[in-house]
């Protein structure tokens, strides 16, 4: 029997983003009555999204049928994956019906007021939907941010932010290229199906080509990254950027398996 060359199994950076369930009572015949009011009964209104559960306006001594929750989430083609905003004496349960936790384990006021945020500043429009009372759902990444995201524009597949991307926020430019004119900040993930340009020191985490473009490339006037990934192949600095690409000027691309990092020269 001749040998494969594949490799069995590969780790690579990959993207997720999910749809966020806000819950304001753990009722479920209330929460099975929003959703009905939220989708006007319509079996199409999701299409099978991820699904991360947030729990911070609900008191931390609420018990959660988290097997029902579930479960009416997955009725309408939603697929609970996470907690988010849980409180401590939550995690054994959560763990226990195979849910992640999203985020650390917050202070109660703290996860309230960011959840609050939240409610108020959807971190990202992938998903318009009405809010019912008793659950709000917004378009949210995975591991995204509790406070807003930055205002963005769309124009010929090109996402622009024109404001910091800080801590611990997530901006995923779907189909698009990304465009960032301020700074990325240390914690702060940037997202793009196709090439990432920040006119700005990039520091934190930027991904381009998420889904598969190898041809993708990331841009950047001053380079700080933590971690840098074009079509799932990534590079990390735990230890600091080699002194010739420190906070300078440069670009990344993929070639081969290997990440690349040249310097952009003015002419």
């Amino acid at each position: 029997m001749s040998k494969t060359s594949s490799k069995p199994i590969e780790i690579k950076i990959s993207t997720v983003v999910a749809v966020s369930a806000i819950l304001r009572d753990a009722n479920l015949s209330v929460l099975e009555k929003a959703m009905q009011e939220m989708t006007g009964g319509n079996a199409d209104f999701f299409d099978d999204e991820f699904a991360v559960i947030d729990v911070g306006f609900l008191d931390p001594e609420t018990v959660i049928d988290w097997t029902g929750i579930t479960a009416l989430l997955k009725s309408h083609h939603l697929n609970a994956v996470a907690v988010r905003n849980a409180a401590p004496g939550m995690v054994a349960d959560i763990a226990a019906h195979g849910l992640s936790l999203d985020g650390s384990v917050k202070p109660r006021e703290e996860a309230a007021q960011a959840a609050a945020t939240e409610t108020a500043a959807p971190q990202q429009a992938e998903i318009d939907l009405t809010p019912a009372p008793a659950v709000v759902l917004e378009a949210a990444p995975v591991q995204a941010a509790h406070a807003a995201a930055p205002a963005a524009q769309f124009a010929a597949n090109t996402m622009i932010v024109d404001t910091p991307v800080r801590a611990g926020q997530r901006i995923y430019a779907r189909g698009a290229d990304l465009v960032i004119t301020a700074a990325v900040n240390n914690g702060a993930e940037v997202i793009a199906d196709g090439s990432i340009h920040v006119y700005a020191p990039l520091r934190g985490r930027a991904l381009a080509g998420a889904s598969g473009n190898t041809e993708a490339r990331i841009f950047t006037l001053s380079m700080e990254a933590e971690l840098v990934s074009i079509a799932g192949m990534y590079r990390t600095f735990e230890n600091g950027l080699p002194a010739d690409q420190a906070r300078k000027t440069m670009q990344v691309r993929l070639i081969g398996d290997r990440i690349d990092m040249l310097p952009i020269k003015a002419a």
